[in-house]
């Protein structure tokens, strides 16, 4: 299955449901779709959402924001996750979002609102694990009403 992904992505722009929470709250595991092209590896920038294999973790795919590019690779986190990864190379990114669905409304990577909110929420690195869980607390309090 894994070169089948790989080779989707070869020839079309492939649709995926993310499942974990890693990318919470800005891609939620079960209800978003991402839509992933092939990634030109040089024109990556900070920002961005990457799927790329991470051999650390058993050669999973993982996808992420990246936060940091170096000579050594790239640097990413997840949008609930304070903690960077990598550094990860040219070889193991596999491609980048281009847009997702959430709740019917199709938004586009490159949209100025998705941008500066996910640049704000990138910045808040450090804290936005803290601001992430009170979100959800608050949220499953209302639920309940």
């Amino acid at each position: 299955m894994e070169n089948n992904l790989e080779e989707q992505l070869e020839k079309n722009i492939i649709r995926i449901k993310p499942s974990g929470y890693s990318m919470y709250p800005v891609i939620i595991p079960g209800r978003d779709y991402v839509y992933i092209d092939k990634a030109d590896f040089g024109s990556l920038k900070k920002g961005d959402v990457v799927l790329y294999r991470d051999i650390g973790k058993g050669s999973i795919y993982v996808l992420h924001r990246i936060c940091k590019i170096t000579v050594d690779g790239i640097y990413t986190v997840g949008d609930n996750q304070s903690k960077m990864e990598g550094p990860f190379t040219k070889e193991q990114i596999i491609g980048r979002m281009v847009a997702m669905d959430r709740n019917g409304k199709h938004i586009e990577a490159g949209n100025v609102i998705y941008r500066t909110a996910a640049g704000i929420w990138l910045a808040m690195r450090v804290i936005r694990r803290p601001v992430s869980l009170l979100v959800h607390k608050v949220k499953s309090v209302f639920r309940k009403r």
